[in-house]
């Protein structure tokens, strides 16, 4: 679990990253959840973006992607949310 301090560090590191994924009316499948994975491991950071069309509000397909990837949910705001997850390869963020 993520303490407030490093929720918030992570915040402003999100601020300044773009969106890599897009869930929309398909909604998340097992290959999704591959370069999720991958996508984590790589950067430890990423940021999401839930269409118009998905069939699910942005928290639950937050909530849903955190648990399959074991994530932590960062933020989520509007169509968008952040997860973290520390990588076992490239540890490149330094938590408070």
């Amino acid at each position: 679990m993520l303490t407030g301090k490093q929720r918030s560090y992570l915040r402003s590191l999100a601020n300044n990253i773009e969106p890599i994924f897009q869930i929309g009316k398909g909604g998340i499948n097992d290959n999704m959840i591959k370069q999720f994975n991958d996508a984590l491991e790589a950067r430890e950071l990423i940021k999401v973006t839930v269409l118009k069309n998905a069939l699910a509000e942005t928290k639950e397909v937050c909530h849903e992607v955190a648990s399959l990837v074991g994530a932590e949910v960062v933020q989520v705001i509007g169509s968008k949310f952040v997860l973290y997850k520390e990588s076992k390869e490239n540890k490149v963020i330094e938590l408070p």
